[in-house]
């Protein structure tokens, strides 16, 4: 459920502002029930509970049905909704300018693997996995998600910046988590992001999931296997380099020699890390998040004391 902060979402917000329908919610978690259970359970008359479930069932956070009981037809009451999202307005930053590439999980340029690993197009696994000779087939540009347990992963990306443009900062955005054998919740693994053969700093994932589907997942991925991660956000500015707003070393777009006409991003889990976890990358048709792997320069405009006609032609 996607909820957003105009009117036509308050009766979702109403419906959720008591404790006694948060109690609803969370029987009906466990299984569908009547409005006598439902009663029972809380402690309150079928008269006072019924009240409630119809401001549930106005938001469509549950769902009821006329079904025939041991006394007659009973009102069975189910949940509908397992999740919710709020949208809130963008902020202002949205404004800025920038250019934005994003790159296909299988359009890596070099990479060096160790098994387990495997990768797979939203149709099927590509090859054989544990297999490392199959991340060089032909099939692997069809490639939305690939794991490994150690190694390292290369991608190019086009630098469309222009002499005109002051480069700010590079956000890099991608959905990743270790590789466990099958999956493990509980198993870090240290990642570590180099741009340009420049050390940007390790990240350390927590872990493997599969305690659920991922919500993009095709219906023949098996449930056993890496189901979602986490969406990270790495970002290069002028002061240093962020994971989500953490600060992970000093390394600036400085030092990184952002204005080359083209960057190499590597993602690697070293030998010599304290953990070595391995890592999935997760791309549109996996996970939870609908993408692959997003690079973003934000950029504000340079004032030039020569001909802006000549400059405007110029990449750098």
């Amino acid at each position: 459920m996607n909820l957003d902060i105009s009117d036509k979402s308050l009766p979702v917000y109403e419906a959720l502002a008591s404790s006694v329908r948060h109690k609803i919610i969370q029987l009906l978690a466990e299984r569908p029930m009547n409005i006598r259970e439902l009663a029972e359970a809380v402690g309150l008359t079928s008269a006072i509970v019924s009240m409630h479930v119809k401001k549930l069932e106005k938001a469509a956070i549950i769902s009821t049905n006329m079904q025939p009981g041991k006394g007659g037809v009973q009102k069975v009451c189910s949940l509908q909704v397992e999740e919710a999202n709020i949208i809130f307005p963008n902020k202002i930053e949205h404004l800025r300018q920038y250019h934005e590439s994003e790159i296909s999980i299988g359009h890596y340029t070099d990479l060096q693997v160790e098994p387990t690993c495997g990768l797979a197009s939203p149709e099927k696994f590509i090859g054989q996995v544990d297999d490392t000779r199959y991340f060089f087939d032909a099939e692997r540009f069809q490639a939305k998600i690939l794991w490994f347990s150690e190694g390292f992963i290369e991608y190019k990306i086009p630098n469309f910046l222009l002499s005109t443009e002051n480069p700010l900062e590079l956000l890099v955005s991608l959905e990743i988590a270790s590789e466990a054998p099958l999956t493990d919740n509980r198993f870090p693994s240290d990642i570590t992001f180099y741009l340009n053969d420049v050390k940007l700093g390790t990240w350390t994932s927590p872990g493997d999931f599969g305690d659920k589907r991922g919500k993009y997942n095709p219906q023949w991925w098996p449930d056993i296997v890496n189901q979602y991660g986490l969406l990270k956000h790495l970002q290069v500015s002028r002061d240093g380099t962020y994971m989500d707003g953490i600060q992970i070393s000093d390394i600036t777009l400085d030092h990184v020699n952002v204005r080359d006409r083209q960057w190499t991003l590597r993602i690697a889990v070293e030998p010599s890390s304290e953990h070595v976890g391995g890592l999935t990358l997760f791309g549109r048709g996996f996970g939870n998040y609908n993408q692959d792997i997003v690079f973003r320069l934000y950029y504000d405009k340079l004032v030039h004391s020569g001909s802006a006609s000549s400059e405007l032609e110029k990449q750098v």
